[in-house]
């Protein structure tokens, strides 16, 4: 196969019109000749940091749609499936992936559990580590969230980290807000990315320090803007990522948005594709081609290098998709799952208090840290309850692999009026969690996903929407599209109940995430990033 174009040379920042013969899946030949073809042809585009599961596709699923906005690999952490199934899990994930052309890179999950203070559905210690590292289908220790773990040199966190090294694999990080002695430690444990910086300042002082930074655009936290102005003077250690992306929004767009993003900015396209392109190939030793001479022909044909309006993506030498239709076909699977939580009573979700203060979560836009504030209490015989007139809503976490009592809190900036909303999708552990405006339209959400096994709900009244998630209760078994757009008319539905929130699920999913601070709520109870410890609902 011989394809002509204007050549994008990211290596060695030229453009040039030329030839690329394909033979056996491998580029042959890459030559400068004269023609009339305008589109350019370039390395693809990688995704430095993903969960798959966030899409709420199986990996085949979530290929089919990537790879119309040009996308050829992705490095991704299997950390929530992980958390549900265990190695099951990831196994899951990496057999599936390998029935489609786009190159997964799965990593081997660092926390599962994230932390002590929640209810998994599986544990991962240091020998699971070192057996999954041991597969050529593993190719790094993913994000170490545990980072007071490695500054008190926990010995399981730190057996972790040397397995990696010791099968010479990348070791990814996780430290919002870590600055001075702290991130420097952090560091010199061999930890070498992080995509959670949320200020120009934070990501600089890691740049200095030798890490690589990640940027990060997803469904819920948005970085870009804040990070940006970075990847003039620090492109050879950037990357972009998504972290987490929800199905509706990958169907509009992935890594190709942020490059456009960039280059809008003034940024030289040579830096830009090079962060989106080159960096996360080099750094993870990605079994992905960069359009050289004996490399696996991995490539995509854009129009212009301002849109990145994605003609072509070819892998291995093949076209998988073309003006907006996907070349990949469906694949059948298993829905391997882990719920075993029975029905709630609505007196399940009263809480009897005489406080007349209350901590509460303040939920922040784009981000997945918050605060904690400190609000009037309202009560109903004795009851909290939701107090919609302030915005400060009841919410739950409960269980999903065993009967407990709901844990319950409260939490500002969802802003609904009416009904609730809930979700299986609950970061790391995924259990239950559900805001609503009353004890009662909390049940009937956090009931209607146990008896689906999973999935993201909004109700009210009568009226109901639920999407299921049968694989794990957190993947949906239906294609990207049908998935994309039941989301997005359960996500419409939230907002018509009054969220101003522009992703309210997913930063829905987020409040349970102990491991991000400040405020956030698990099965067992409300918690401080912060203090790293549980805290009293009410306040003295």
């Amino acid at each position: 196969m011989q394809i002509q174009g204007q050549i994008v040379d990211i290596f060695n920042k030229r453009i040039f019109p030329g030839e690329i013969t394909v033979e056996n899946g491998k580029i042959k030949s890459v030559i400068e000749k004269e023609h009339n073809v305008k589109h350019y042809i370039m390395p693809g585009f990688i995704d430095a940091h993903i969960h798959i599961e966030s899409s709420m596709l199986v990996p085949s699923e979530f290929a089919k749609i990537a790879v119309l906005h040009g996308t050829v690999g992705t490095i991704s952490d299997p950390h929530e499936i992980a958390n549900v199934l265990g190695a099951e899990g990831v196994f899951f994930m990496i057999e599936n992936s390998k029935k489609v052309p786009l190159k997964f890179h799965f990593g081997a999950p660092s926390c599962v559990p994230a932390t002590s203070f929640e209810t998994a559905g599986a544990v991962i210690d240091s020998e699971g580590i070192k057996e999954l590292l041991a597969s050529p289908d593993i190719h790094y220790l993913a994000e170490m969230m545990n980072y007071p773990g490695v500054l008190h040199e926990d010995e399981e966190v730190m057996k972790k980290i040397a397995w990696a090294k010791h099968f010479d694999k990348p070791v990814d990080g996780h430290a919002p807000g870590l600055r001075g002695d702290a991130v420097k430690k952090y560091i010199s444990a061999g930890i070498t990315t992080d995509h959670e910086c949320f200020t120009y300042d934070e990501a600089a002082e890691k740049l200095s320090l030798g890490m690589k930074v990640i940027i990060r655009e997803g469904s819920a936290a948005k970085n870009f803007e804040a990070l940006i102005d970075l990847l003039p003077e620090h492109y050879e250690n950037m990357m972009f990522c998504s972290d987490d992306k929800h199905p509706d929004d990958l169907i509009v767009s992935h890594i190709n948005a942020l490059c456009a993003r960039a280059v809008t900015k003034g940024i030289d396209v040579f830096k830009t594709l090079q962060v989106a392109c080159i960096n996360p190939v080099k750094h993870y030793n990605m079994n992905v081609g960069l359009l050289q001479e004996n490399d696996p022909a991995d490539f995509i044909v854009v129009k212009d290098l301002a849109q990145f309006e994605v003609l072509q993506t070819y892998l291995n030498g093949e076209l998988i998709a073309e003006n907006g239709k996907s070349f990949i076909t469906e694949i059948s699977f298993e829905t391997p799952n882990n719920f075993n939580t029975s029905l709630k009573n609505i007196s399940d979700f009263e809480v009897l208090s005489s406080a007349n203060k209350i901590r509460v979560i303040e939920a922040l836009e784009g981000q997945l840290i918050t605060n904690e504030i400190h609000h009037t209490s309202l009560t109903q015989d004795g009851n909290l309850i939701s107090n919609t007139t302030d915005d400060i809503l009841k919410m739950t976490v409960v269980n999903r692999y065993q009967d407990a009592r709901p844990a319950i809190a409260f939490i500002k900036n969802f802003g609904l009026k009416e009904g609730a909303i809930a979700s299986s999708v609950a970061h790391d552990c995924h259990n239950i969690v559900a805001v609503g405006t009353s004890d009662e339209e909390i049940c009937k959400a956090v009931n209607l996903l146990i008896e689906n096994k999973g999935g993201v709900c909004a109700v009210n009244g009568s009226e109901q929407k639920v999407l299921p998630l049968p694989v794990a209760g957190i993947i949906s078994d239906k294609d990207g599209w049908e998935t994309g757009k039941l989301y997005q008319e359960i996500d419409q539905m939230a907002k018509t109940l009054g969220s101003s929130l522009k992703a309210p699920f997913m930063t829905l999913s987020f409040m349970a995430l102990l491991v991000i601070p400040d405020l956030k709520l698990s099965d067992k109870g409300l918690f401080s990033g912060n203090a790293f410890s549980f805290v009293d609902l009410e306040v003295e």
